[in-house]
């Protein structure tokens, strides 16, 4: 069997790990310096958590969230607007032979946060918690 059908199924392999880091720092840098020029992108403080690649390395889904999670949509519209431009710069910095497809999502880990937050904010967590406390060790 081939390597990339080992990949399909399993953990992602050095390679992809590696060009997804890449990625992650250039869309960071380029946001940063507020190089992409889109207004929308430069009035807000975004995060690349993650950067997930294809098997073959030919698509990257990269995560993105603003401060605070707030106007998401907005954020993801703006980078799908400038995407074209956006692949451009990735494969100028990037050795690959192609250039990876790039999509946009919203990473979902800060809607876990947010659940969890909540979850141990309930009257049943804060009873076991109170509960707790008043027990001598």
């Amino acid at each position: 069997m081939s390597r990339l059908h080992h990949q399909q199924g399993g953990e992602p392999s050095q390679r992809m790990l590696r060009v997804a880091e890449l990625i992650r720092h250039i869309m960071s840098e380029l946001l940063v310096r507020s190089a992409i020029g889109d207004p929308v992108l430069e009035s807000q403080v975004i995060t690349i958590p993650e950067v997930r690649m294809s098997p073959d390395l030919k698509v990257a889904t990269i995560y993105v969230m603003p401060l605070g999670g707030k106007h998401i949509v907005d954020v993801l519209a703006a980078l799908d607007r400038r995407k074209k431009r956006l692949r451009g710069e990735i494969a100028r910095r990037v050795n690959l032979r192609f250039a990876p497809d790039i999509r946009f999502k919203a990473d979902p880990r800060f809607d876990d946060d947010a659940k969890i937050e909540a979850l141990l904010g309930s009257p049943k967590v804060m009873r076991d918690l109170d509960r707790k406390l008043d027990e001598p060790e």
